[in-house]
């Protein structure tokens, strides 16, 4: 398989180039010192079975209610969200202000399947359809040939479908895919959330290195976005309590900009 390079930040225009693509690969963007803090954060969240708990009080917020813990109450993972370089970025693709969707933290290991085409846009009930979500892929240990490669598909961004309109593919090549396979430690790929992507695994399943993976996403103020987990205010309440975000950025935790919760 030809490997195609993806489109990289230069000083001629990122925002355009996220405009065009859907994407935009910021190589090594994370600090060492906050790679050293993240990565035993993810292991512990992993291990200790957090993420399980986590997903069983998604899946069934009746019963589990909210979790203990949520991934930015973790100092490094909360450093990560309102990583000031991170978020001028995003602020400079939103052109505005903008709010905290989720955050996710996994640890894939060498035989993790690959997850099949698909976008992860929320619907919101605003009257502009260009509203944008931004999803941050943030890869700390970095990505080599021995993990789950990231294919995405510049342009699918500007199609009007749904999530997993091209599922039924999985993840197989596609024209005009550009896959993103080779990245230093402490890389982060932003894409606009409406853009399909897919998650490759790898092709000789048990012989690769785990695949440290965190994702958080934005969303541009104007709309009421739809939440992603049903313990989406408790999470908020968390991330305000501990004064994240700070005046810099008064919109980041604010529970006006969202609907209420909808399984499915």
């Amino acid at each position: 398989m030809t490997l195609t390079p993806p489109v990289r930040d230069d000083a001629d225009g990122p925002t355009r180039r996220f405009t065009e693509t859907g994407h935009l690969v910021l190589p090594g963007l994370l600090p060492d010192d906050l790679l050293r803090r993240l990565l035993p954060e993810v292991d512990h969240w992993v291990d200790r079975g957090l993420r399980e708990r986590s997903i069983a009080s998604s899946l069934a917020p009746d019963r589990h209610g909210p979790p203990p813990l949520v991934e930015l109450e973790m100092p490094a993972h909360a450093e990560l969200l309102t990583f000031a370089p991170l978020l001028e970025r995003i602020a400079a693709l939103m052109g505005g202000p903008f709010v905290h969707h989720h955050l996710h933290s996994v640890r894939q290991g060498p035989d993790t399947e690959g997850k099949p085409w698909h976008h992860d846009r929320e619907p919101h009930d605003g009257d502009h359809a260009d509203l944008l979500m931004v999803h941050a892929l943030h890869y700390p240990a970095g990505l080599d040939a021995t993990m789950g490669h990231l294919a995405v598909l510049p342009g699918s961004h500007r199609e009007r479908a749904g999530k997993t309109a091209r599922a039924h593919l999985g993840t197989s090549v596609l024209p005009g895919e550009t896959v993103i396979a080779d990245l230093p430690p402490g890389s982060t790929v932003l894409l606009d959330s409406a853009l399909f992507h897919a998650r490759r695994a790898v092709p000789h399943r048990g012989a690769g290195r785990d695949r440290y993976f965190i994702d958080a996403s934005y969303c541009q103020v104007g709309g009421r976005w739809r939440p992603a987990k049903p313990h989406w205010r408790d999470t908020l309440r968390r991330a305000r309590r501990l004064g994240l975000g700070g005046d810099r950025w008064p919109d980041l935790f604010d529970e006006r900009h969202f609907t209420e919760y909808r399984a499915g």
